[in-house]
């Protein structure tokens, strides 16, 4: 046995036992596939035994392997934790979007137990293009969204990792027609204008997905209006337009109003966690496997019959979801070590 380990190696062992898949992990850890290679193949040289079984169709972890990778996660972790204490880790700043989001709330909160040491701060910037230059220009670290919404300009130097298909809804007026149903089917929105972020230079992903869901369904979206900020100027705005407002089913109803689901079909926003390349912070790691926690316990990512999304996001969301779901759950979720 060697008197010493490279941790570079042992990361890209578990880069390659967590996906199982070459490329995958190589993207991962920004290096070339080829690199990724050598650097396993090192460390089998170096322990004296096979980790992983290579065919042209799949990759899977040995006997060694599976033995190795709990304690590759752990040397990792302390090797982070290590360097945390000594170099001073700022706080790990997450957007939220707004306060009123279970979803985002919830990935922060299991954060923070995964992670009791690190500081993780919460941010709200309203919506992921807005939090997208902040993003990229190293202000903020991670925010949560629809990352098919983005321009590809901005997609292009940030990574994202899926956490939710979240069943969408409508803020209603308690006396507006709808609101005695428990839930609005789509159709039934045909003739109204809905408030959807129409303007807000914040949130365009969120008008966007909307255009897509109302086209052919003769529903409006409410022309530009002033942004509202806080519950108050919110509700003054509401009870002005009487718009319905399209929101998620966890958004909080305020007073005089109440939030229904959409139903036939059932629409679905695409939530991803999403960072800028390359970021590393000590508290990274629990954000994503907090991530990965609660989609696989609460089921985030499986569709409900009838669900709908726009294929592009349908397209972006399935290049990073394993066909084999819960060996993914289970892989990751392990309180495994992720590289930005």
């Amino acid at each position: 046995m060697p008197a010493h380990v490279d941790p570079r190696l042992l990361r890209a062992f578990v880069a390659v036992a967590e996906e199982l898949h070459f490329t995958r992990a190589a993207a991962r850890l920004h290096l070339a596939q080829q690199a990724l290679s050598r650097d396993v193949r090192r460390l089998e040289r170096e322990l004296g035994a096979e980790l992983f079984v290579r065919t042209t169709r799949q990759v899977t972890l040995t006997p060694d392997g599976e033995r190795l990778l709990p304690y590759a996660r752990r040397a990792l972790r302390a090797q982070d934790d290590l360097l945390a204490a000594f170099g001073q880790a700022r706080p790990l700043l997450v957007d939220l979007n707004s306060p009123g989001l279970a979803t985002p709330r919830r990935v922060l909160h299991r954060a923070r137990e995964l992670a009791p040491a690190q500081e993780l701060m919460a941010r709200y910037e309203s919506g992921l293009t807005g939090a997208a230059g902040e993003l990229l220009a190293g202000r903020l670290d991670a925010s949560f969204g629809r990352f098919a919404g983005l321009d590809p300009a901005l997609r292009a130097g940030l990574a994202h990792q899926p956490v939710r298909y979240e069943p969408m809804a409508v803020v209603l007026p308690e006396d507006h027609r709808l609101a005695a149903r428990a839930r609005v089917p789509l159709a039934e929105l045909a003739g109204e204008t809905v408030y959807a972020g129409a303007g807000n230079a914040r949130t365009p992903e969120w008008t966007g997905l909307a255009r897509l869901l109302f086209e052919g369904r003769g529903v409006d979206i409410a022309p530009p209006a002033p942004l509202a900020v806080g519950e108050e100027e919110f509700q003054r705005l509401m009870a002005r337009t009487r718009n319905p407002v399209l929101a998620v089913v966890g958004f909080p109803a305020l007073p005089s109003t109440v939030v229904r689901p959409l139903v036939e079909p059932v629409p679905l926003s695409p939530v991803s966690l999403v960072w800028r390349k390359g970021l590393t912070h000590p508290a990274f790691d629990a954000l994503r496997r907090a991530a990965a926690l609660l989609s696989a316990e609460e089921g985030w990512l499986r569709r409900p019959a009838g669900g709908w999304i726009p294929a592009v996001d349908d397209v972006l969301m399935a290049s990073h979801e394993c066909h084999d779901s819960t060996r993914r759950a289970h892989r990751t979720c392990a309180c495994a070590t992720f590289d930005a």
